[in-house]
């Protein structure tokens, strides 16, 4: 089985990357399986976070040795979208073994979304200083992960979709680009709180700029800028429109 690792920060159309590969008839898909390892050894209070914890394995050394465990998963791929600030408190054993692809967005964009459901965000609420650290040690391992942007995945998701699953030695699937609106059975049980826009979606949303950053949250959007910027030179680009993406 090949397993291959999402790395995404929070609301970077990480859930519609996931959907995308769930159209897949030789992948099998997992939301978030260290959420409520993050709750438990974080304590940061989310949406339904209680409900979340009690119904998940919370010990994330257990869950990963779990999904990368033999007959875990009965297709020849398994995609798991994380969030990188959950990889707290856990031994990284497992990286070696698995596809480590890192979805980033803009944090001029992310963030004013970010704080509508955490409103006190910080640094390490995005993600972003940890997708940096752990690209780093994964290059410096001899390994090459890939770097998908949301704007340019937006801008072009046959291209972006296409050279993705050529870095993962799979064929593109046209069949990617599509997918029902609604609920899926993939959903975190969180989906209630976070998956609202998601969910009405049938497809990649075209691109659309943003309006006025908020002021007040400047200070952290400086913060996020140095390592955005960073992984944001390794990311494949939309380049030229085709065929597929209409």
């Amino acid at each position: 089985m090949k397993a291959v690792f999402l790395w995404s920060g929070p609301r970077n159309v990480s859930t519609a990357l996931m959907y995308s590969f769930a159209q897949r008839s030789d992948t099998g898909v997992l939301d978030e399986p260290l959420y409520g390892h993050y709750l438990r050894a974080s304590g940061a209070v989310h949406p339904g976070g209680d409900e979340v914890v009690e119904n998940m394995n919370c010990d994330g050394d257990a869950v990963m040795r779990e999904i990368l465990a033999p007959g875990f998963c009965d297709k020849d791929v398994l995609f798991v979208k994380h969030m990188a600030h959950h990889l707290i408190d856990i031994d990284l054993w497992f990286l070696p073994h698995t596809q480590n692809t890192f979805l980033i967005r803009d944090p001029r964009e992310m963030l004013p979304s970010l704080t509508v459901q955490v409103p006190h965000a910080k640094l390490a609420d995005t993600g972003l200083r940890r997708q940096w650290e752990l690209f780093q040690d994964l290059q410096e391992s001899g390994l090459s992960p890939a770097v998908i942007d949301s704007r340019e995945l937006l801008l072009n998701p046959g291209r972006i979709v296409e050279e993705f699953c050529k870095h993962l030695g799979l064929a593109f699937d046209p069949r990617m680009l599509r997918w029902p609106a609604g609920p899926k059975a993939e959903d975190g049980i969180w989906s209630k709180h976070w998956y609202h826009s998601v969910h009405q979606s049938t497809g990649f949303a075209t691109y659309t700029a943003k309006p006025e950053f908020p002021e007040e949250l400047t200070p952290l959007l400086e913060e996020c800028q140095p390592y955005y910027k960073q992984l944001f030179a390794h990311a494949v680009k939309a380049g030229p429109a085709r065929e597929t993406d209409s």
